[in-house]
């Protein structure tokens, strides 16, 4: 069975850039497991609470097939966080599928995985100025890093999520 970790911000993250990415997910028998900075319910911008699993500071990216990193608001208190920076540099020493939808691509950014790659993004001058090469698609898959650009996205970005996890 295939595993994805999927962190959520704790406030104000994006309802359906979750919702509609796990359903798919769990639709094409993916094991989803939800990391958040803390363990009570997470709220979304738009009212969804989800109770997450573990902790992000706990996420052990050897068993995952893939992180997925959702947008909203709240994103942002994993912009300037070093231990999610280091999950994912380390996700991508091991080749593992990395995806980001709205504004959460940014986290890459500043994680240093956009420079000289195609990624979109809801708001593209962070990406522009970490080096990536913005294209404003809705969905850029680029090796095995994929983002979305908002909620209008979810569906194509967790199908595209699916196709590089299965490959």
């Amino acid at each position: 069975m295939k595993k994805i970790v999927m962190v959520i911000a704790h406030e104000g993250f994006r309802d359906e850039e979750y919702l509609e990415p796990k359903r798919i997910f769990e639709n094409n028998d993916f094991k989803v497991t939800v990391a958040s900075s803390r363990l009570t319910d997470a709220v979304g911008k738009l009212g969804a609470r989800v109770k997450p699993d573990i902790l992000v500071k706990n996420i052990d990216v050897k068993d995952y097939d893939g992180i997925v990193l959702i947008g909203g608001p709240g994103a942002r208190e994993y912009f300037k966080d070093k231990l999610v920076h280091n999950l994912l540099n380390t996700a991508n020493q091991l080749n593992k599928v990395i995806s980001a939808i709205c504004i959460a691509p940014n986290i890459l950014a500043n994680a240093g995985l956009l420079k000289g790659v195609k990624a979109t993004c809801w708001d593209s001058d962070n990406l522009i100025n970490k080096g990536a090469e913005y294209t404003g698609s809705s969905v850029e898959v680029s090796g095995r890093i994929i983002t979305g650009k908002g909620p209008f996205a979810a569906e194509e970005f967790a199908e595209a999520i699916v196709a590089e996890v299965n490959k």
